[in-house]
This record gives structure tokens, sequence and C-alpha cells, in this order.
């Protein structure tokens, strides 16, 4: 009893006839490849299929699994009347994930369920293996906005309750991947798109996962991909277990990437333990990178180390450079963890008596007020980059030519409403983009005027 196998297909409504309406024709090989897939899971004969959506309900910080006994869904929503896909759940494989995932305080479980009805994500893959197979479970399984080594957790938590249940398994991790390789596409083109597809197929084509943690998440959102997370649960489905593995398809005719993979579990391999790897090299990285953090950055986690792990507030050493004493400005204190933000609070002018005092209250803003995010737990602390901006004076233009991404920062201003955006982000790189994103964190509408201002920064990282 275990996992038979595992897969990673795609979710075109379009691949449905009666959705593509002659479109299918265009991913026949996607179609020859979901066909095959489906033949072997009959022959497989799982008791269960777990299915891990993209398009199931999706919070920032926990893992939603669909509860109850059975749920259906149809394709109305896509033009196509009277196909209908329904599912009954394995409840008892739901309630034992669940009970582990508690047991190991992590955050998944059937709480939060906000519609029955299932999604396109969930209802293709089974619209295949339904063409030849029908005696099995459901188990549904969502996304999160956590960190992709957490994704690969939720991944072992399910590989061990299926060790625990000797259940036989099927695991389907069901994803597009690029919405951007067209500009005739759905989403337009970005030449991450089909960086990310030629990316993706090779570490999923050799099954080498550890290579799916170095896929930053700017780039992700540049690609504008669908399954990366889905792919990274399944592979904690494989933790420290050698596989064969067949990529059986790639197509994306339609500026979309759609592709197929099978995954066939052998024996035990405890050199596969690629989140175990993954967090090694990256704790190694963290530790060689806080021995180079400035002066600057050091008093900036000084602050937020003790106000975390002990509620008091730094008072301003006395053993820095003058210019902490002497001077005053306006400073940004940004935090990232996991290759995301996880906390950015600052002040567009001195609003303290010094620029240690500035860095100090930005700091424990950061951490502990940013209203977007929780406050920085102990646990985070050796996890955290850190960055100060420390700003110049503001000064007012009147053309956007002024402006440069990379040098100056914008202050978009309309009536009482300002919004700020730093220079020098990352997937940042045009001066429209820089303003659009300064107007929509102010509210400021298309059709408000605007005045602008620029700014620079000496960034301490």
């Amino acid at each position: 009893m275990s996992i038979l196998g595992t897969y990673m297909v795609p979710h075109p409504p379009l691949i449905i006839p009666e959705v593509g309406e002659g479109k299918e024709r265009g991913v026949a090989e996607i179609t020859t490849a979901f066909h095959h897939v489906a033949e072997r899971i009959s022959e497989q004969k799982p008791e269960t299929i777990i299915v891990i959506s993209p398009h199931q309900i999706m919070y920032r910080d926990y893992f939603h699994i669909s509860p109850g006994k059975r749920a259906k869904g149809d394709f109305w929503d896509y033009g196509a009347e009277g196909i209908t896909i329904s599912a009954d759940y394995d409840r008892e494989f739901i309630a034992n994930l669940e009970k582990l995932a508690i047991a190991r305080d992590f955050p998944a479980g059937t709480e939060g369920e906000q519609t029955k009805r299932l999604d396109h994500g969930t209802m293709i893959p089974l619209y295949f293996i339904n063409k030849y197979y029908r005696d099995y479970q459901v188990v549904r399984i969502g996304l999160s906005g956590l960190s992709l080594t957490e994704h690969y957790t939720l991944g072992q938590i399910i590989k061990e309750t299926v060790q625990v249940l000797e259940k036989d398994v099927v695991i389907i991790a069901s994803g597009d991947l690029s919405h951007r390789l067209k500009d005739s596409g759905p989403y337009g083109y970005n030449p991450a798109g089909p960086k990310y597809d030629q990316q993706i197929m090779e570490v999923m084509g050799s099954a080498d996962f550890e290579k799916l943690f170095d896929f930053s998440e700017t780039f992700l959102d540049e690609a504008g991909e669908c399954g990366h997370r889905a792919f990274t649960i399944m592979a904690g489905t494989l933790d420290r277990t050698a596989v064969s593995s067949d990529a059986l398809a790639y197509q994306g005719p339609f500026g979309v990437g759609y592709g197929i993979c099978t995954y066939k579990p052998l024996e035990k391999d405890l050199s596969r333990n690629f989140k175990e790897q993954y967090l090694a090299k990256e704790k190694l990285w963290l530790d060689e990178h806080r021995t180079r953090e400035d002066i600057y950055v050091k008093l900036a986690r000084q602050a937020i180390e003790l106000y975390v792990t002990t509620g008091q507030q730094l008072t301003l050493p006395e053993d820095l450079p003058s210019e902490f004493y002497e001077t005053t400005a306006g400073t940004f204190v940004s935090l990232k963890k996991d290759g995301r933000l996880r906390g950015c609070i600052g002040t567009l002018q001195a609003t303290k008596e010094n620029l240690g005092e500035e860095i100090i209250e930005n700091a424990l803003s950061a951490s502990t007020r940013d209203p977007r995010f929780d406050g920085v737990s102990e646990d985070e602390l050796d996890k955290l980059i850190i960055s100060v901006d420390v700003l110049g004076p503001m000064e007012a233009i009147t053309s956007e030519a002024d402006l440069d991404v990379k040098k100056y920062g914008v202050v978009v201003t309309s009536g009482y409403k300002r919004g700020l955006l730093l220079p020098n982000l990352e997937g940042i790189d045009t001066i429209a983009a820089q303003i659009k994103i300064a107007k929509n964190k102010a509210s400021i509408t298309e059709d408000e005027e605007y005045s602008l201002e620029r700014f620079e920064v000496v960034r301490h990282e």
C-alpha cells in the first residue's frame, strides 16, 4: 500500500471538445498524453486520487483541504452544457491528513470552505481519468501564499498519511505553466514566460526537484505561472524516494504552456531529501550574507531582534558613526523572507531627532506594524533579509522623462492621496510600471490628475 504514481498535468478547459469547439486540436499532443496518464492510472487502480489544484480555495497562510462527503462541478462557465464531474471524498484520508497537520503544527485543514463546487483544475484531470477508471475517492487540496518549502512540507505530510493508512494512492499536481508566452495570449508576452517553461520542463522531466526552490518569486510572477506550487507539493510526496520520470508532452500554442510528466516511485533514496538540502544551503547563504551587512542594517536587525525576543525597544547605541546622531532623513526598512516581502515601512521625511532613531523606529514598524503581515516571530529572525534605504530630499518634477527607475524613487500625489515607490526594485524595469504601482498604492485612478516628485536613495544591505 503506497503512492503508486504521481502526475504533473495541465488543466486548459479548451481541451474538453465541448468547450474547445475545435481548438482542442491545437493541443493534440497534450490530449494524447492525458489519455496515456488516465490509462496508466486505470491500470494502477488507486483507492484514492489526491488532486492538488491552484484553483481550489487559496489562503495566504493556510492550505485548504475540501471537507464533506462529495462535490460536483460543471463547465457551464466555459460555454459547455451537460458535462458534470462529481467526486466522492475520502473522508478517512482527509481526517487523518488534517490530524497529522495539527500534530505537526502545520497550517492545513478543512476550515474556510467557500464553495463546494469542484474547480476546473480538479475536474479536467478527473474528466480524462473517468473515461478509463471510476472506482476511486478524491482528496482535493489547494495552495497557499506560504513559501515553496512549506508546500514541499505539505507533500511530506501527505506521504506520511499514505503510510499510516496503508492505502494505494495516486497524486495529481494540476497546473498550467506560463500564461505569458505570446502577445496574442490571454495575458500578453513576457520573456520570463518561455524561459520559465523551458526551465520547469527540464526540472520536472528529470525529477530534479531541489531546483524547484531556485525559482524566485519575482520570476514566477513575471512568468505568470500557475502550477509551480502544486508541483512542489507533489515533489514533497516523493521525498527520499527514487523515481522513474517521463516528460510526455509540452505545448503552448495559445500563449499558455501545458506540460505533462509522470513519476513512478521506486526504492527509498535518502539522498533525495531535497528540502533539507535546500534549507542547509540557504542557511549557509544567510549566515554569509549576515556577515556582510553594513552598520545601518546591523542597527535595524538589532532593534528587530531585541523587540521580537523581549518586547523592549532598542536604545540608540553610543558607538555608531557620527551621521547616526548628527543627521536626519526619511528611511525605509524592508524585510524579505524566502524571497518574498515580509514587511516594509518607512518615512518620506525625518520624524525623529536623528537618523539612528529613525532607523530603529522604522525597523520596529516593518517587523511588527505592517498591516499586510503578521508580526515577525522569533523563529523567523534568522531567515530575514533586511535592507535600509536612506532617502534624499524630495524634488518636484514636471515630466516622467525626469525619472529613472534604477536611480530615483517616485512619489505620486493627487489631492490628499500620496503613493511612494522606492527605486531599483526587482521586477520593475520601466517608468510606466513604477508610476502605475505608486498610483495603485495611493488608490489614484486613471482619470485623476497627479503630480510627481522624485528622490534618490542610498540603499544599505
